[in-house]
Order: structure tokens, then C-alpha cells, then sequence
């Protein structure tokens, strides 16, 4: 095909039509026409085509003003179904969605997460729960992202870093849940997701390299470089819980750390962190609890504030982000006030300057994150809409036999 034939130039102005009417919603035509910039004949004739393809779909009408009502379109969002979910060792949250991103349904239910159990059946179980609850079968899911507290190496299918859950581990995730339950599943370690959803809607919207660091019963990161997620070799990028630091802190709080240094995920996961509470006279349960407590120019949170800089000046000598995120129970207790002591403590101990910020989005950001990168997969396959930044990581090319999905509309 020649490029700027008529034929290409068609496909381009549809993937654009698509692609502002998943990411805005039902628009009128006059509404979409300033947004691609065409001219009105030529948006009504790309609306009348990608209608004849099943693409798009009349959504109503916007009424207001003195003059007829507006007709509404949309993207077809009953061409495919996806599911996300958050899987931790108390609860698996799921919901189910059409691939224009609208929700169908919820459910949360705690799953059996031990050596042994049959992790497979009870998680079909509750996916079949909830694409009932959406008024489909669970055939009928395009595909399945689950997030996870730890590694998955694409090239085994295995997770690693995740004691919490050891019926999971062991066993290639994604290729026995699809040939069992027959459908794509992939999974994926929950703060990337969480850096999902914050570049699709959160503070990272406009940032192309930041790093974040997930500090709530356990600690993680995420790496994001060139808008894309930096997973490594095995699927261990971001696993900054092995990273060795020192301990700055300027209490006895008991513990013995090897002469190499702490780990860092034995000095900020929330043991750790009311350990070290307890040596400034602060009694807590959780880390959240004991930086509740706590004002902004508290010593504990000073010493709590050099720990977890200690661990983010090793991401930013390596990466040099523009931008440092905290998420997590114990980042949300503190706020930004805490993240800007966290920034304090940083540039005490590197060149670049990095602004250190909290995570913007609330409620389930691991869930969120996880849908955005089912939408992206599927919308790729049925529309053609690439989004990048956002999709899951496929097995490599060869290294699996299952095959990809195909869209009747391609």
C-alpha cells in the first residue's frame, strides 16, 4: 500500500476516531470532528463506515440548548470483554468491564493462597462468579490481567518473590490458567500496575521516566523508563525489597544487620517500621498507624524518612527519573508531607535534584491498573488501537504454544 493512498489515510482517521472516543466517551459528531480535525463531511462519512464495521454504535442523544439533540456515538464496547483483578493473600478483588472501559460488575472474595490448595479451580470459580454478575460467560473474557505481589518471569511463567501466596508458585501462571479456564490470562507484579494507572490518570500522565516505591506490609518498585515499564531480564525489575543499604537510623532499635548492609525491605516493610516506632516511644501495630501518630517533624519520622531514601538514591543514581512516587498504606499516612522529608533526605545523598511526590490515585490501584492493561491488550486486538505504554508483557515470540487472540473484526 503506498503511503497516503486514500485506503491508509481512511484507517488512520478510524484508529483516531476510536481512540478519542475510548478515551473521552460518547461524543457527538461535531464533538469528534473537532477533535480528529476533519470537516463534517468527512466525519460523517468515517462515522457511517466504522458503524457499518460494527466499530462504533449510536449512544443516545445530548440534549440542552435551543436547538435538536445531538446524536451520541461510542465505541462498541460489546465486541469483547475483560477482567482485572488484584490477588493478595486475604481477598481477591475482581471486576469485569466491556473493552470501551465501562464496568459491568464486582466481587471480592477471599481465595486459598496455600501450598496445596487448588488455586486454579477456586480463582475460575470466582471469575465465573463475576462475568455471570456482568451478564456473560467467563468464555466470553478476551482477556484476564491479574496483579500480584511479586516477580513473573515472562519466559517460565513463573512467580517469584510472593512467600505470601506459595499456591501460586511453582507452576507456569499463565499458561494453566488459560488452558484450564479458557481464556488469555496474564499476570503481573502489582506496583507495576500501580505505575499503569498512574501514567494513564495519576500524577505520571506527562512523565516518561519515573520510579515508585510501594511501602505498606511489604515493600516494592516499579521503573518506568521511556514511558515503558522496565521489567528485566526474569521479570525482577523493581524488586527493590533485595536492594543492600545501610541503616541510618538514629535509635537502637534492636535489630543486627550484616556488615553488606540491610536489606531494604527488612528495614521499611511494616515490622520494621514499628520496631522502629517503639525505640522513639511510639507503639503501633502497622507503619501507617505508627506515621499517623507522628507530625511531620517527629525524629521517627526523620529516621523512617532517611531509610526509605537510602533505598530510592540507589533508583536515581541508576535511572535518574524525573520523578520519585511513593504509594502504599504507609506513604498515604504520612502524604506529602512525608514525601517531601523523603525528598529532604534524597538530595542529601545524590546529584540530581528528583522531586519525590505521593501516588494521586485512590481506591484500588492495583485493580485500576490491572484493567488498563487488559484494555489495552484487548482494544489492540479488536480495534487496532496500539497503546504502548500500557500493554501486559507477552510471552516472547516460540516460548509458548497458546495461541494469541484474534478479533473477528481484523
Amino acid at each position: 500500500m503506498r503511503a497516503g493512498s486514500p485506503r491508509m489515510l481512511r484507517e488512520i482517521n478510524d484508529r483516531a476516531a476510536i481512540e478519542v472516543l475510548l478515551r473521552e466517551g460518547p461524543l457527538t459528531r461535531a464533538e469528534l470532528e473537532l477533535a480528529i480535525g476533519l470537516s463534517k463531511p468527512a466525519t460523517a462519512q468515517l462515522l457511517t463506515r466504522l458503524e457499518l464495521d460494527n466499530l462504533v454504535t449510536k449512544a443516545g442523544v445530548r440534549g440542552g440548548g435551543r436547538g435538536p439533540r445531538a446524536q451520541l456515538w461510542a465505541a462498541n464496547g460489546g465486541l469483547a470483554f475483560v477482567a482485572a483483578v488484584d490477588l493478595t493473600p486475604h481477598v481477591a478483588d475482581f471486576v469485569v468491564a466491556d473493552v470501551a472501559g465501562v464496568v459491568l460488575a464486582e466481587y471480592r472474595t477471599p481465595l486459598p493462597v496455600h501450598a496445596g490448595a487448588d488455586v486454579v479451580g477456586t480463582f475460575g470459580e470466582a471469575l465465573q462468579k463475576v462475568a455471570e454478575e456482568a451478564g456473560i460467560e467467563r468464555e466470553d473474557l478476551a482477556h484476564v490481567v491479574i496483579g500480584a505481589q511479586g516477580a513473573f518471569d515472562p519466559r517460565t511463567g513463573l512467580l517469584s518473590s510472593a512467600p505470601h501466596i506459595p499456591g501460586w508458585l511453582g507452576f507456569d501462571v499463565p499458561q494453566k490458567l488459560s488452558d484450564e479456564l479458557g481464556v488469555d490470562v496474564l499476570i503481573e507484579n502489582d506496583v507495576n500496575l500501580v505505575a499503569v494507572e498512574e501514567m494513564t490518570v495519576g500524577m505520571a500522565q506527562d512523565v516518561d521516566d519515573f520510579v515508585m516505591v510501594w511501602l505498606s506490609e511489604g515493600v516494592g518498585g516499579a521503573v518506568v523508563i521511556g514511558r515503558r515499564l522496565l521489567r528485566g531480564a526474569t521479570g525482577g525489575g523493581g524488586e527493590i525489597d533485595w536492594m543492600r543499604v545501610p541503616d541510618p537510623a538514629t535509635v537502637d532499635t534492636g535489630d543486627v544487620w550484616p556488615a553488606a548492609g540491610a536489606r531494604f525491605g527488612n528495614l521499611v516493610d511494616s515490622p520494621a517500621i514499628c520496631r522502629l516506632a517503639a525505640a522513639h516511644g511510639i507503639q503501633a501495630d502497622t507503619a501507617w498507624d505508627a506515621v499517623a501518630k507522628t507530625g511531620p517533624d517527629h525524629p521517627f519520622r526523620h529516621d523512617l524518612a532517611k531509610r526509605v531514601a537510602g533505598g530510592v538514591a540507589n533508583l536515581v543514581a541508576v535511572a535518574d527519573p524525573q520523578l520519585v512516587l511513593l504509594c502504599g498504606d504507609t506513604s498515604r499516612a504520612g502524604g506529602e508531607e512525608f514525601a517531601a522529608l523523603v525528598q529532604e533526605k534524597l538530595h542529601e545523598l545524590v546529584l540530581p535534584r528528583t522531586p519525590v511526590g505521593c501516588a494521586s490515585v485512590q481506591g484500588n490501584a492495583v485493580r485500576a491498573g490491572a484493567l488498563q492493561s487488559a484494555l489495552a491488550t484487548t482494544r489492540e486486538d479488536v480495534f487496532g488501537v496500539v497503546t504502548p505504554t500500557l500493554l501486559g508483557s507477552r510471552r516472547p515470540e516460540g516460548d509458548s504454544t497458546r495461541p494469541r487472540p484474534t478479533s473477528p473484526n481484523r
